[in-house]
């Protein structure tokens, strides 16, 4: 399994545009990827449960990767998210 901490810098966090590009690129793999805040779990492949869970500028999230490509895929997900920092 493979963790990814990040804390949002921009003031755009995962609203709508940002939200798309990672549940994009989540989709393209097998793993299993959820996205954990305030003890909130939810998969990153679900464009409502990702928009539920109101993430903004200085939340901190945890993504978790489990599966045959998570290596591929945590890689993907750290570079969506230096995009959405862009």
């Amino acid at each position: 399994m493979k963790v990814i901490e990040y804390t949002f810098k921009n003031e755009m966090a995962l609203h709508a545009r940002p939200t798309t590009m990672l549940i994009s690129e989540a989709s393209r793999f097998k793993s299993d990827i959820f996205i954990e805040k305030d003890n909130a779990i939810i998969n990153a492949k679900s464009l409502i449960s990702v928009l539920s869970l109101i993430v903004e500028q200085g939340d901190t999230i945890k993504i978790k990767i489990d599966g045959p490509d998570e290596d591929k895929a945590a890689e993907a997900i750290k570079n969506i998210l230096k995009t959405i920092e862009e």
